[in-house]
């Protein structure tokens, strides 16, 4: 990318070479005044948008209190048959506290493709979930683990703090996200479709994405 910044510049700098600098054009400031977002400035309609947006990619939305949270997630496990969940380091332990008889693998080096790969469900965080495009976005930290467990296991539950882990726009995401970090863009399960526009689902990562959006006081 920047060897080909180079080559245009200097193409620029050689077809000017012979005008006079009094002649050249100035330096423009380009305005950076453009509308960052398209949603009200309202907590509870930023919270509405991105249900929508989810349901919108057939994610499956819950809304509930924080303390619902481990509650909600046994539900969700036990709907899905999971005998075995794997979970990042850091996650809550909370979360999984009332998912008795299930399994839990935590991700770490020594977890193989292989044991993922039989294990029926992941439980992670969220580092920011973006109201207008339905997206869920996940920076590797401590509850959200490694990528690849957010695509091998079948079903992804995904808790979403509110407010303060959602924003209305992926303007207002960017600067609040470290492009150092490995980035995971999520809208909706895994979907794919071929020249006939048929739909599959699962091929990439999940077929279920259920995202619970846990209302919290701070």
């Amino acid at each position: 990318m920047s060897g080909s910044r180079d080559v245009v510049l200097g193409r620029v700098r050689r077809a000017l070479a012979d005008v006079p600098a009094s002649e050249r054009p100035e330096d423009v400031a380009v305005p950076r005044d453009y509308r960052t977002t398209h949603t009200d400035d309202d907590p509870a309609r930023t919270l509405d948008l991105l249900g929508a947006h989810l349901a919108d990619y057939r994610a499956r939305v819950h809304r509930c209190g924080e303390e619902d949270i481990p509650q909600r997630v046994t539900e969700l496990l036990a709907e899905r048959g999971s005998r075995a969940v794997v979970v990042p380091a850091g996650l809550p332990s909370a979360w999984l506290s009332r998912a008795a008889g299930v399994e839990v693998v935590t991700d770490d080096p020594g977890l193989t493709h292989a044991r993922l790969d039989g294990v029926g469900s992941v439980v992670t965080g969220c580092a920011l979930a973006i109201a207008e495009t339905g997206t869920l976005v996940l920076d590797a930290s401590p509850d959200q683990g490694s990528r690849r467990i957010s695509l091998i296991p079948d079903h992804h539950v995904c808790v979403v703090r509110a407010p303060a882990q959602v924003v209305a726009s992926v303007p207002l995401a960017l600067p609040r996200l470290d492009p150092a970090r490995p980035l995971t863009w999520i809208s909706g399960p895994s979907a794919t479709s071929d020249i006939e526009l048929d739909r599959v689902e699962g091929v990439h990562g999940p077929r279920v994405l259920d995202v619970i959006i846990a209302t919290t006081d701070g």
